[in-house]
């Protein structure tokens, strides 16, 4: 049921939750800053270390389905603080330093965490028209990219200070906990629905019905392919690739790094905005994309030396957050009562690529670094060249999608006679 309040409490509500995200953000992202610091804590090897945040991914990708069902039937304010405390109480079993404690720890972080983006989507579409959809999805993600950006810029240098890595998880657990309270406290309540013995099998019919719309699929698959080069590359090797592949000092690598974060921070919200604008939003995926393709194609195999500092990764980023446009395509391509089902969905099959293929990538560049004193740039370049053929693939899928800007509605309703 929609959420019926003012304009100014709505605003509200998006911001704590969108704040929420950034907080979720930071823990997601700061791994990659203390990989040294981590794999000896845990007495792990870096690609096990890699393996063990990366189960991350498998709480967030399934708990996008439990999510966005739970959105629509009972609220946020009812579901996004649970979200919220798991995450607090995940990082401190991460702060444990017990490798089995810390892998039921990520997992916890990701299952609540993914709370936060799709309860701002929700609060977002349900709420505002449908001419910002975009421009507002865009919005929430940069909270997330400024938690990432944060997760690199702020907590390196708290690493290169001497801060204890489980010090920080322990802070940032505690912290969880009182987010949960605020959100809890801050939320507006959900007016109450009649109680309906049938919910299960309506909330797997929802379900069902935003799965076999293969608008859907694309939707995920493309959003997948573009958002792994910073889930996977830069907010897990990118510190390690500029190190050992380039031989960038630590605070160098950290800050390079951290600018693809801070690239989705603009492109978030500015290409949603040029897509609500133009009120299309294949063009602008599909032009983000051919950009990202060229930036990733010089990070591995360009001179470093020719294009100004911070400028490739800034870049990058920016035209990486064209991965959101999807999240606005789902909701536009099923019905609207389903939004929050359909968030849930395309964030399932986002993040179940970077589930799924973080232990890959990790595999390979470990064999490929085999013999030698560790991963150099050959390595590198063997490891992660598959993301240039991911790219290229959402290219192609994203002609398949169906137009659903604001544009196209308008032109598919005016009579045939004034259509070109």
């Amino acid at each position: 049921m929609k959420i019926e309040q003012t304009g100014r409490t709505v605003l509200i509500a998006w911001l704590i939750t969108a704040t929420y995200y950034f907080y979720q953000y930071v823990m997601r992202s700061a791994p990659a800053v203390m990989m040294p610091q981590l794999s000896a804590g845990f007495g792990l090897s870096t690609a096990a270390v890699a393996s063990l945040v990366g189960l991350f991914y498998y709480g967030y990708s399934p708990f996008s389905l439990v999510a966005g069902v739970a959105m629509d039937r009972l609220g946020p304010q009812r579901v996004v603080p649970i979200g919220a405390a798991a995450v607090g109480v995940g990082a401190l079993l991460f702060a444990s330093g017990n490798p089995t404690l810390a892998g039921a720890g990520r997992l916890l972080q990701g299952a609540g965490g993914v709370f936060a983006l799709v309860g701002a989507a929700y609060i977002a579409t349900t709420n505002f028209p449908a001419s910002r959809a975009a421009t507002l999805i865009g919005a929430t993600q940069m909270f997330g990219m400024a938690g990432g950006s944060a997760g690199q810029f702020v907590v390196g240098p708290m690493m290169s200070a001497g801060v204890s890595w489980n010090y920080f998880w322990g802070g940032m657990g505690i912290a969880g906990l009182a987010i949960a309270v605020a959100l809890f406290l801050l939320l507006p309540e959900q007016a109450k629905a009649e109680r309906n013995p049938h919910w299960m099998r309506e909330a797997v019919g929802a379900l069902g019905l935003v799965f076999r719309n293969p608008q859907s699929i694309l939707c995920g698959v493309i959003a997948g392919l573009m958002f792994i080069p910073t889930t996977i590359f830069d907010m897990v090797w990118g510190v390690r690739y500029l190190q050992e592949a380039h031989g960038f000092d630590y605070p160098t690598a950290v800050m390079r790094s951290a600018t693809v974060p801070l690239g989705w921070i603009i492109g978030c919200p500015l290409l949603g905005f040029v897509s609500d604008r133009i009120g299309r939003r294949k063009p602008v995926i599909v032009g983000a994309a051919v950009v990202l393709l060229a930036c990733l194609a010089w990070i591995l195999y360009g001179r470093r030396d020719v294009l100004p500092p911070y400028v490739l990764g800034l870049v990058t980023g920016l035209a990486s957050g064209a991965a959101m446009l999807p999240y606005t395509v789902i909701k536009e391509a099923n019905p609207a009562q389903l939004s929050g089902t359909a968030t849930g969905v395309v964030n399932f099959l986002n993040f179940t690529f970077s589930a799924l293929l973080g232990p890959v990538f990790a595999g390979i560049l470990f064999r490929a670094g085999t013999g030698t004193d560790g991963p150099g740039l050959e390595a590198y370049q063997t490891t992660f060249q598959p993301l240039l053929y991911g790219v290229g693939l959402a290219i192609v899928l994203t002609l398949l999608l169906e137009e659903t800007g604001p544009a196209a509605r308008r032109l598919a309703l005016a009579p045939a006679e004034i259509r070109p």
